[in-house]
């Protein structure tokens, strides 16, 4: 996983776009999935983004469809799969994100973590390799932002997603990096890691058109940096 940092206007969401191949670099060369997409055609781009998924920042829902319209939407519209394939595998993504109970009801009943995480099940819906989150955590209280962040260390850790997460939020960003998902009696617990355990995510913290700092979320928060210090300056822990 990767955690893209940086202040507002720095690049961040340029990155999503330019990974998706919406938007062209002027110059260098961009690689996804091993292919290079920075001259791919559109048509090659489109397939090549069947195997990428995509949270917006505003979660971008479709209000008047039901969250199981929502999610299923991708596989309806997009492949070729019966539709009875597209119920299982509808039910078993909001059945993961704990949002089973919540199939028949419309995005305007939801509330704002919902919605982000219905967003998120319609993203890993067709099973891509590649998870694009912007902002995934922006504008939720503490306590939704944390059952969001569950979600997304839940689909690194056991769905071996890999994902590009860009936030403003160094807390949920410092959460993701320092937890884990694991099964215990056949029930999935989201807990710290132990003493001495690799984090799980790799920052970049993006300025002025550059990397300017690469490295774990223990290296980032330790840093002596002029810039990185004022950029965390009233985030650091303890929270």
């Amino acid at each position: 996983m990767r955690i893209l940092l940086g202040a507002s206007g720095a690049g961040k969401s340029v990155i999503l776009k330019l990974a998706l191949g919406l938007l062209r670099p002027d110059a260098g060369r961009i690689v996804v999935n091993d292919q290079r997409i920075d001259e791919m055609p559109e048509q090659d781009l489109l397939s090549l983004r069947a195997d990428i998924g995509m949270l917006f920042q505003e979660s971008a829902l479709f209000d008047s469809l039901t969250v199981a319209e929502n999610v299923g939407y991708r596989l309806s519209e997009e492949t070729a799969m019966p539709a009875d394939q597209v119920g299982r595998r509808v039910g078993e993504v909001l059945d993961f994100m704990g949002l089973g109970e919540y199939a028949d009801r419309m995005p305007s009943q939801l509330s704002g973590g919902q919605r982000r995480r219905v967003a998120i099940a319609r993203a890993m819906a067709a099973k891509p390799q590649t998870l694009l989150l912007d902002d995934p955590t922006t504008g939720l209280d503490p306590i939704i932002a944390t059952t969001v962040s569950d979600e997304i260390v839940k689909l690194r850790d056991l769905e071996r997603v890999t994902s590009i997460v860009v936030t403003h939020q160094i807390r949920d960003a410092y959460y993701v990096a320092t937890h884990e998902a694991v099964r215990a009696r056949g029930d999935v617990q989201v807990v710290p890691l132990e003493a001495g355990t690799p984090e799980r995510a790799d920052f970049m913290v993006l300025h002025e058109g550059r990397i300017h700092f690469e490295g774990s979320a223990s290296e980032l928060l330790a840093s002596e940096d002029p810039y990185l210090k004022e950029f965390l300056f009233m985030t650091l822990p303890p929270w």
